[in-house]
């Protein structure tokens, strides 16, 4: 018959709600501060096995020393001492009752409650996909901002509040993962990160130095560093003669070299050796990228952009906007500043408050899902992985805060709201992004927001409702604009000409957050009810 621990435990699981499974931690750090509650859970509850060990083991203790003391005067004078009925009966009885019941306390099991909990828990747990999400969030962080692995692996990034460091199994994980993607790059520099933790006198029980050159030697051969591969190799068989795989490597690689030693034979011209390790240094490089505009967007990330010209910055102005006359703000106007002239992109600062934004997070937060993008091909929604966000949508009917801040963004930017989507939140995961991008539809994407029925997205109000220690920055790569994230700030711009034509500056991006958490809110306005608020005009461009 099934334990009644068991069947309480089964239904528990059943109960509880199918929104609490898996739902990729890696894309919110909102959502992964749930994972940090969850281990303390299991902590407290680990820590409490351990006091039942502990007190168990205390009991079978002082069960030692006393039979201990007991025996040692027995076998002095076994006759003498079991000539004392006491004795005799006593011993009668431990040997057939005490013991018996040492042994139950033995075999008692303590961790009943601890893995009942950890079974509840799991259910919360990260998979593999969240772990190769975090690892894949490291290498794009290391080449977005040019970071070393000594960098990343020593925990010294800035603006960091908990500092902590990589061991030589995590720098051998985070090679494994690029290894398993054919990403010889990256294998390379985390298992050099790896052995170099190694040598330095790093201990480590589940990974050594043959496995780590195993992976090594083999990925810098992918790359065409034969030499260094044959280094690497022999270097293995030193520490592992008999290594199967490394003696097969080591023959095939003198194979290699001695018919390429042919060819050079042959040759009536001869590289010189600076040509043929400019050649193999020019073959060790990242994967091929799908960005045309790869460089240029992680320059701006980096905050290398282009510098305006001082002419350009002249006409660049900071002011108070009272909405074009609107009588919310004729008396109080908002603070407004230019980000940008073409396209024009401006700032209004301490325009949502920690309390709204407070309000808006805890409204978003059960609701945040993977953030979607728009399939070209198919016309529907789709995750992407350029896109590392959850999303949740509001709606100002839901709470007041909503419809205020959905008023507030009509009055200031004189476009009717009432056809706009509704206020999209967004917490970034670790390394967060979304790689550059158009937010209205193009030409060849006529379907885009058919079913919607409110035309194109005219315009972008976009709401920064935290700080980011670093990173996180929205930038324009056609322009080399950068716009950084404060917190209470919001950045408005047009992404259609008042023709109705698309404005191919306002491609966008928002960089991988490098330190911190990042929150942001938007609202896409359409076309439909602006016919008299933005008229049309006769020239594409203007």
């Amino acid at each position: 018959m099934m334990p009644t621990k068991l069947w309480c435990l089964l239904i528990l699981c059943v109960l509880l709600p199918s929104s609490y499974g898996h739902t990729d931690f890696f894309t919110s750090i909102g959502h992964m501060t749930d994972l940090i509650n969850t281990e303390k859970d299991l902590v407290t509850s680990l820590k409490d096995y351990i006091r039942a060990e502990e007190s168990k083991l205390e009991q079978i203790k002082k069960w030692a020393e006393k039979l201990d003391k007991l025996t040692d005067t027995a076998t002095k004078d076994p006759e003498g001492f079991l000539g004392h009925p006491v004795n005799a009966f006593k011993l009668m009885k431990r040997l057939n009752t005490e013991w018996s019941e040492l042994e139950n306390l033995v075999l008692k099991d303590m961790s009943d409650g601890f893995i009942s909990n950890m079974t509840i828990q799991r259910q919360y747990f990260p998979n593999d996909e969240d772990q190769t999400g975090a690892a894949k969030a490291l290498l794009r962080l290391q080449d977005t901002y040019n970071l070393d692995t000594d960098t990343i692996s020593r925990g010294n990034l800035p603006g960091v509040k908990h500092k902590t460091f990589l061991t030589a199994e995590d720098c051998f994980e985070l090679g494994k993962i690029a290894y398993t993607e054919a990403d010889y790059y990256h294998t390379e520099l985390w298992m050099e990160q790896a052995l170099k933790q190694l040598d330095d006198g790093e201990v480590s029980s589940s990974i050594n130095k043959v496995s780590i050159l195993d992976y090594l030697s083999y990925a810098v051969y992918q790359q065409g560093d034969l030499d260094k591969a044959v280094m690497l190799t022999k270097r293995l068989l030193e520490l592992e003669p008999d290594h199967q795989r490394a003696n097969g490597n080591m023959k095939y690689f003198e194979y290699i070299i001695s018919k390429e030693k042919e060819k050079e034979a042959n040759k009536s011209v001869v590289q010189s050796d600076e040509e043929t390790a400019a050649m193999v240094k020019t073959q060790k490089k990242r994967p091929k990228d799908y960005l045309p505009e790869r460089h240029k967007y992680e320059m701006l990330c980096r905050g290398e952009g282009l510098k305006m010209t001082p002419r350009r910055q002249k006409k660049l102005f900071c002011r108070y906007s009272d909405g074009n006359r609107n009588p919310r703000y004729i008396l109080g106007p908002v603070k407004q500043e230019d980000e940008w002239d073409r396209p024009r992109i401006v700032r209004f600062l301490e325009i949502i408050s920690d309390d709204e934004i407070e309000t808006v997070k805890e409204l978003a937060k059960p609701r945040l899902s993977r953030a979607t993008v728009h399939d070209p091909q198919t016309g529907k929604l789709t995750t992407a992985h350029y896109r590392v966000s959850k999303s949740a949508w509001l709606s100002g009917y839901e709470h007041p805060v909503i419809a205020r801040i959905n008023t507030r963004i009509q009055d200031l930017t004189g476009l009717d709201v009432s056809t706009a989507e509704e206020l999209q939140v967004a917490n970034y995961g670790v390394g967060g992004q979304y790689e550059p991008h158009f937010d209205f539809g193009r030409k060849d994407e006529p379907d885009a927001f058919k079913e919607l029925g409110t035309g194109n997205r005219i315009a972008t109000w976009l709401f920064y409702m935290s700080d980011v220690a670093a990173g996180g920055a929205t930038v324009f790569p056609e322009v080399g604009a950068s716009v950084w994230p404060q917190k209470g700030t919001a950045v408005f711009w047009y992404n259609l000409f008042p023709s109705g034509e698309g404005d191919y500056s306002t491609r966008h991006a928002a960089c991988p957050v490098l330190v911190g958490n990042k929150w942001v809110s938007n609202k896409w306005i359409h076309e439909r009810g602006q016919e008299f608020r933005r008229p049309c005009t006769l020239s594409e461009l203007d």
